[in-house]
């Protein structure tokens, strides 16, 4: 039987081993313990790793193979989102309210029991955030002042590593998606990390590719990461958006 590295919590510095070291199934489980430090989350991120347990569970370590990601020149958007996008009048915002789109991800869904973003977590990624080195992505309202839509995630390097999203209106989540795709496009970035492929993905142009492949883009962008004001280009129709040709700069 394979063993599991177990991790010092008090050594926030401790490497991490090998990915190739992750069990099969289930499918990525790497390690467990440690703790959930800025200084520990920026370097599993930046080795493919990130963490998912869920409440009263200790804290596991994953770097699945596959791994599921988006190029942003493939993201796929349906006729019928392209309209939602033109004619609801929502507003995409970045930043504005980190804190709250990571309650809304953490919230109850109804197809699943419980949350696996308990309140260390919560605590984890907004502290990331104030570091700058997560950030969300949010649609409200045509007013302005209800958040109905959107994600969040880490920045490392050239790779964006989707962590959470959620909807309150149809295709926000959609909506907040296709904003970060293009804004990264914009800005330079490689990829978007979703770590597991779902039909919700999937039907916006996500992909499998190997674990080495995903770290070579890791590595091949760790250190040139993009220049991102985060700041959303109000000027741009994102419902006539063509991935697959250069976003203006």
């Amino acid at each position: 039987m394979l063993s599991l590295h177990l991790l010092n919590p008090n050594r926030p510095d401790e490497p991490f081993p090998p990915t190739e070291q992750a069990w099969d199934e289930p499918n990525g489980l790497l390690a467990v313990g440690g703790d959930l430090s800025v200084q520990r989350l920026a370097n599993a991120y930046r080795h493919g790793i990130f963490p998912w347990f869920g409440s009263r569970e200790p804290i596991y370590w994953w770097s699945p193979n596959p791994r599921a990601v988006l190029f942003p020149a493939k993201t796929r958007l349906t006729r019928s989102l392209r309209k939602n996008m033109r004619n609801k009048g929502y507003q995409i915002r970045f930043d504005q309210n980190f804190r709250a789109v990571v309650s809304a991800c953490a919230a109850p869904r109804s197809y699943t029991h419980g949350t696996w973003i308990t309140e260390d977590m919560y605590n984890a990624y907004v502290r990331l955030h104030e570091a700058g080195k997560a950030h969300s992505v949010e649609v409200y309202s045509p007013e302005g002042d209800e958040l109905i839509g959107g994600l969040y995630g880490v920045v490392s390097g050239g790779v964006f590593c989707g962590e959470s999203m959620f909807s309150r209106a149809p295709d926000t989540s959609k909506m907040a998606l296709v904003a970060l795709a293009y804004h990264l496009q914009r800005w330079g970035f490689a990829v978007i990390d979703c770590q597991i492929a779902n039909e919700h993905l999937l039907s916006m142009g996500a992909e499998d590719i190997s674990r080495k492949r995903f770290l070579e883009i890791l590595t091949q962008h760790a250190h040139t990461p993009p220049t991102a004001n985060w700041q959303v280009d109000t000027t741009v129709d994102l419902s006539r958006w063509q991935p697959d040709q250069p976003a203006a700069s």
